[in-house]
């Protein structure tokens, strides 16, 4: 069950289960007491966090459904549901059709060809546009949107559906529920007829011998009609539409009758790719395959480890090998979900959808197979991080604990990545948003009680020079016994890819160090004469290194230098490595800031999609970041905005997007480059280093 933010997923879910006789009375979002929205934090924020594994029966056959969020903060849950599902139900709000995270979740939809079936939700709503939400589909999903059904009327008055496929009109009573079956209204056939046929033509176009009867007969029977729509939906070609209020409780029966009926089901879907290219059949009679598309730590039980049966049947007591580790796990119990409620069943089948506790050593998108069956399936690819926050514990006894629990947190959420930055010296946390982190900090206080506190994470700026600068340095210490003497010169110019060594030096050695943190230090040895033993030149790089590593500005890292060392003194008895060490260290330093120094900062390219109507709104605050506009392109019926921005500006920048433009615009960055800042901010950054060393 997929779809944008408020377009009704979570009381269509619902409203399926009750109308399958799962549950007895129907729950709310607003009441806070859906089956799927569960969590503490679901139902505080009144939206959905995490995907939620449910099934129901619908006549004789059963249906897994996996309610996920439509916030794009947790496109992990989204991304991992799509990857299992069979069919996909894209729910769009009446209101608005297709919206900006519509079109974020397609593009997984797209990537993983799922069969798809539309559904037009909240026609009961004054502002409801049936019409406008399936031309903004055919724009953004093409001709394969194919209509169904359309309403007799939207707004308060919506109680009848106009069904294309059997040529009915269902008209429901108030409250909802079992509709009343009518012939089409005398007004109304002409239209019917029309999209009959349109109807019938798309479900023809995907089969030869379809078309060929089509030819014969004008038309398609009924039975005809299911297996063109079902070979269109397995291609990829045929996106059905259907309308419903869900909160009203019309129109769910003959959504869940299509997915019984013409949906492609686990057995007819194309087979599932391995990493080494061979295929597996979805069909319980091969062996047992597994794979692990969710982790989650429950309260009071542990690892909870949700999975897709690809092959073959898992029962209680089977042992099954990991693909990614080689470990043996037992599988000591199975359960089907409907949100907090586990049914224990004792086996479950090829296509079902299930979880287990207590793996040992299987986390997410690992697959788990029979010791005789050795597949590995295609890993899920989740998005990049587009945020990030440096997580600081409150107390030692938080800090010790905070990294076990991160572990957890990314066991359960792959978007969550989380290292220790020896740079800038915090545990820096990545994620899709400022509502992930929200939710993350939420369950830091309230499930595992750690008091961390979110503070700014530091810009990782770089240090370079713009001119060619010399220096010469002596270190001399003499404290009785053994004395220290060094004496370095040299001279620094700016590195560029492809340039020449320097020609006016006579150059002995030539070292190219490739830095961890990117740029080059190219090392010369330019000594003539002796006068420092080649033993030391070591020891005068180790000091250089050890000075880029903190730059002599602001203490960044440095890239991009010539170090070229030409002159200098050594004493028989008290030279040694330590005392070479310094003086190339403070020889370095002071040419450095003779070299015209620059700082540079990572700048990201940043992609905007957003309607068009807030496009304004979106440049305007880019302008205040010091964003440098790249181009600006259309997709669809939304605007893509291409720009450069300094991270340093990009501070912020979810919460100020999706306050900006009401949550109708998404965004994904890049890095690009490290680019000179403005002398101004320069100033004020050393300035603001030096009161720090003060």
């Amino acid at each position: 069950m997929l779809g944008a933010a408020k377009s009704g997923k979570t009381t269509l879910s619902e409203t399926m289960l009750f109308e399958a006789g799962i549950i007895n009375r129907r729950g709310t979002v607003e009441e806070k007491n859906t089956v799927s929205d569960f969590h503490k934090i679901e139902q505080e924020r009144g939206g959905s966090v995490y995907a939620t594994p449910l099934h129901l029966d619908w006549r004789d056959y059963k249906i897994n459904v996996i309610d996920t969020p439509g916030m794009d903060d947790f496109m992990g849950e989204i991304v991992s549901s799509v990857r299992v599902a069979d069919t996909c139900v894209m729910v769009l709000n009446a209101q608005y059709g297709v919206e900006v995270g519509t079109e974020l979740i397609w593009n997984y939809v797209d990537t993983f060809r799922k069969p798809t079936i539309l559904v037009v939700n909240q026609l009961e709503h004054p502002k409801a546009n049936f019409e406008n939400s399936v031309e903004s589909a055919k724009e953004s999903f093409g001709n394969a949107v194919t209509v169904m059904q359309y309403p007799l009327k939207t707004g308060e008055g919506f109680n009848a559906i106009i069904d294309l496929l059997k040529m009915t009109m269902y008209r429901f009573p108030a409250g909802g529920g079992k509709p009343e079956k009518l012939p089409i209204p005398e007004a109304e056939k002409a239209k019917a007829d029309q999209l009959h046929n349109e109807l019938v033509e798309k479900a023809a176009e995907n089969d030869e011998e379809l078309m060929e009867l089509y030819f014969e007969k004008g038309n398609l029977d009924e039975d005809e009609l299911r297996q063109g729509l079902k070979i269109g939906m397995l291609k990829h070609q045929v996106f059905p539409v259907f309308c419903v209020s869900a909160k009203q409780n019309m129109g769910s029966g003959r959504l869940m009758g299509f997915i019984d009926n013409v949906a492609p089901g686990a057995y007819e879907m194309l087979p599932e790719h391995t990493v080494d290219g061979k295929i597996v059949e979805c069909n319980p009679e091969k062996p047992t395959s597994l794979f692990v598309f969710k982790t989650s730590i429950e309260p009071y039980l542990g690892k909870l480890t949700y999975f897709k049966v690809c092959s073959g049947e898992v029962s209680v007591g089977m042992d099954l090998v990991n693909a990614q580790n080689g470990g043996t796990e037992r599988i000591t119990q199975l359960f089907i979900t409907d949100g907090n409620k586990r049914e224990t069943v004792q086996k479950l089948v090829a296509g079902d959808i299930g979880a287990t506790i207590k793996l040992k050593s299987t986390e997410t998108n690992q697959t788990l197979h029979q010791k005789d069956f050795e597949v590995a399936f295609e890993p899920m690819e989740f998005p990049e991080p587009r945020v990030r926050t440096a997580l600081v514990a409150e107390t030692k006894n938080d800090e010790d604990k905070l990294s076990e629990v991160i572990k957890e947190l990314h066991a359960e959420d792959p978007t969550l990545q989380i290292e220790y930055s020896n740079e800038l010296k915090q545990l820096i946390l990545s994620g899709q948003g400022e509502l992930h982190f929200s939710a993350t900090q939420w369950r830091l206080a309230n499930v595992y009680n750690l008091k961390v506190r979110f503070e700014d994470p530091r810009i990782p700026y770089r240090e370079t020079i713009r001119k060619q600068a010399s220096a010469n340095y002596r270190h001399k210490k003499q404290s009785g016994g053994a004395g220290q003497f060094a004496e370095v010169s040299m001279t620094i110019l700016p590195y560029f890819e492809g340039m020449a060594d320097p020609s006016d030096f006579n150059i002995r050695g030539k070292e190219v160090v490739d830095l961890a943190w990117g740029g080059k230090l190219v090392f010369y040895n330019c000594i003539v004469g002796g006068v420092i033993d080649a033993r030391f030149m070591p020891s005068i790089l180790k000091g250089v290194m050890e000075k880029m590593e903190e730059g002599p500005m602001t203490h960044s890292r440095a890239r991009d230098i010539c170090v070229l060392v030409h002159d200098g003194k050594m004493h028989p008895v008290d030279s040694n490595d330590i005392s070479f060490k310094i003086a190339g260290l403070q020889a370095f330093r002071q040419a450095f800031m003779a070299a015209d120094p620059k700082l540079l900062e990572p700048v990201y390219d940043l992609e905007v999609l957003a309607p068009e109507e807030v496009v304004g709104e979106v440049m305007t605050d880019l302008q205040t970041r010091r964003a440098m506009i790249m181009g600006i392109d259309s997709k669809n019926q939304y605007q893509v905005i291409n720009a450069r921005v300094p991270l340093a500006e990009l501070k912020d920048y979810s919460s100020s997007l999706k306050s900006n433009t009401q949550g109708r615009a998404s965004f994904k960055t890049r890095f690009a480059e490290y680019a000179p800042v403005p002398v101004d901010l320069q100033k004020q950054l050393i300035s603001k280093n030096e009161l720090v060393e003060a």
